[in-house]
């Protein structure tokens, strides 16, 4: 997932094998040292042991910066690379499992998911390697001197860096994976109420979601507390397994001393050198907590991703026979549901085309499957040369300037492209009254814009795209219904003065005059009250609709005594 070159990995181990061999070397030289000192010998025999001193100190420091810099830059090109094939398989295939998802999860899952996986290199496998190593060289040092004392040093060392890391990663198991879904809970309710405070506070639901979300706060302390205790255990293993190996190296050397085996100085340093050995396998419970961790962050990325690379929709764009879009006999819906049945259409260069119908009838769902980010459960979908574009009714707004949000549509905007398409959807005058006009800064997702005024930038982001096929879902929401009649006559009058096609989706229906067809989506008549699965019911221009269906009729006369000013 990480796309993980080996040799860097290898530049890494082999610095942090240096410098925790240094510090190691450090407390043995040392060691000698003052052993040595003691005997009160000529200082001659003592400077080579002095430079070394010094030069293990100097460079232990020197080389674990090398380390920490070489480690960090696999992870961050790990991190870096995970995220951009994340953010591309995600582009490129079905949105199905994403969009179940609850937006603070999906954060979770690309931010705090993405890091733990990369933590794997820094926190796991390079510690582990180092720990070979050093543990490896070690055990040769010791048992140069006395190989008693060698052996069991080998045998302390596999007890703090297998036995520990063993029960650390049993014992982590659940916890992590608890952990892993209440970091996610608690950034999914942090952001729900952080967005929609005052909503959830005019409903009267705002102090249950304060409930949850401190319930969630609570079940991730329990989980970092468990992950604590866990901590703590490998912690007392590894202290108890160094003074085990003191203590051998003792009652080992001593013997041997006072059998001329072992000189004293040597017994120091066979008996001080442990002390800085066990600095390279105390990390390897958390290394074995940190691979728990990953694997569990990584099963979260996977779960958003198909099932195999070549569930990924990769081919070649399809040329429909005649015109920008085909669909033909579509059947659109989400999972093993389908929505909308048995769907023809046909855009050709200035088609205007609208989806009727009401709430919940399948019209978004439709238009998600028209732009391939839902695949069709049945019949195709074919677009030609230049693509489709879906503007969502809650497209993501930037928290950047204005320029910027439009240039999401096409690096190359100019200012003057920026203002024709404001002023377009009728956002002129608001662009006037912004400071600094089109650099001036726009909160998180919009936070400082009305509903009306989002809707209209990501129609005026829309028209500035290079997207041959527009699929607008619901322009007119949030906007007055003067404003939105005219936002869907500008839809329109842009389709076909350059020749592109336009399909827009309304529950309002006055505007539709300006549609060459109208596709009427509902459940056919017969039926019976519970079938779920939505149709073409009727279809034509609407001035065809209004004299020959009495339903779309009926609504739209209500549509319009209810915009007409009164009598009085």
């Amino acid at each position: 997932m990480l796309e993980v070159r080996w040799s860097r990995v290898a530049r890494a181990v082999a610095l942090g094998t240096l410098a925790l061999g240094f510090s190691v070397g450090l407390s043995a030289t040392a060691a000698w040292l003052i052993a040595r000192a003691s005997q009160m010998p000529p200082v001659l025999q003592l400077s080579v042991a002095t430079v070394g001193v010094r030069a293990f100190g100097t460079g232990r420091g020197v080389l674990r910066y090398l380390e920490r810099l070489a480690s960090h830059d696999v992870a961050l090109r790990g991190m870096a690379a995970l995220r951009a094939n994340l953010y591309d398989a995600l582009a490129r295939g079905p949105v199905t499992r994403v969009v179940a998802l609850r937006r603070g999860d999906l954060l979770a899952r690309v931010g705090a998911d993405v890091d733990a996986v990369g933590d794997v290199v820094v926190r796991a496998l390079i510690p582990a390697g180092v720990a070979a190593c050093v543990g490896l060289g070690s055990v040769v040092l010791v048992g140069a001197f006395l190989p008693a004392a060698g052996l069991t040093l080998l045998g302390c060392l596999l007890l703090t860096g297998v036995l520990a890391p063993w029960l650390a990663s049993r014992a982590a198991a659940s916890v992590e994976r608890q952990g892993a879904a209440a970091r996610a809970e608690v950034t999914g309710r942090s952001l729900e109420l952080l967005e929609e405070g005052q909503q959830l506070r005019v409903g009267g639901r705002l102090d249950d979601r304060l409930a949850a979300l401190r319930a969630a706060d609570a079940r991730l302390t329990r989980s970092t507390d468990d992950g604590a205790r866990i901590s703590g255990t490998s912690a007392a293993i590894d202290a108890g397994a160094q003074t085990l190996a003191v203590l051998c190296s003792l009652l080992l050397g001593i013997p041997a001393v006072a059998a001329g085996t072992l000189a004293p100085v040597e017994l120091a340093v066979v008996v001080l050198t442990p002390l800085a050995v066990f600095e390279a396998t105390s990390t390897l419970p958390a290394a074995a907590v940190q691979l728990r961790r990953s694997r569990e962050a990584a099963r979260r990325l996977v779960a958003l991703l198909p099932d195999d690379d070549a569930a990924v929709p990769r081919p070649a764009p399809r040329r429909p026979a005649d015109g920008l879009l085909e669909l033909a006999a579509v059947d659109a819906g989400w999972d093993d549901r389908t929505v909308v049945a048995g769907v023809d259409l046909t855009l050709r260069a200035g088609s205007v085309v609208a989806l009727a119908g009401p709430s919940g009838v399948g019209k978004t769902t439709l238009l998600l499957t028209t732009a391939g980010l839902v695949p069709p459960r049945a019949g195709s979908v074919r677009v030609g040369e230049g693509g489709a574009l879906f503007v969502a009714e809650d497209g993501h707004v930037f928290g950047t300037t204005v320029l910027e949000n439009l240039r999401v549509a096409r690096p190359d905007v100019t200012e003057d492209d920026a203002r024709g398409a404001l002023a377009a959807v009728g956002l002129d005058d608001w662009l006037g009254a912004l400071p600094g006009g089109l650099d001036a800064m726009l909160g998180p997702d919009g936070a400082d814009v009305s509903g009306g005024e989002r809707r209209r930038l990501l129609v005026a982001r829309a028209l500035l795209s290079p997207a041959r096929v527009l699929l607008v879902d619901e322009p007119a929401e949030h906007l007055d219904a003067a404003t939105a009649d005219a936002l869907v006559a500008t839809l329109a009058g842009h389709a076909q003065a350059t020749g592109r096609a336009v399909v827009v989706a309304s529950h309002r229906l006055t505007p539709l005059a300006v549609a060459d067809e109208v596709l009427l989506l509902g459940v056919a008549p017969g039926a019976g009250a519970g079938a779920r699965t939505a149709g073409v019911v009727a279809r034509g221009p609407h001035a065809h609709l209004l004299r020959h269906d009495a339903g779309y009729a009926w609504a739209a006369a209500q549509e319009h005594a209810e915009t007409s000013p009164s009598p009085g």
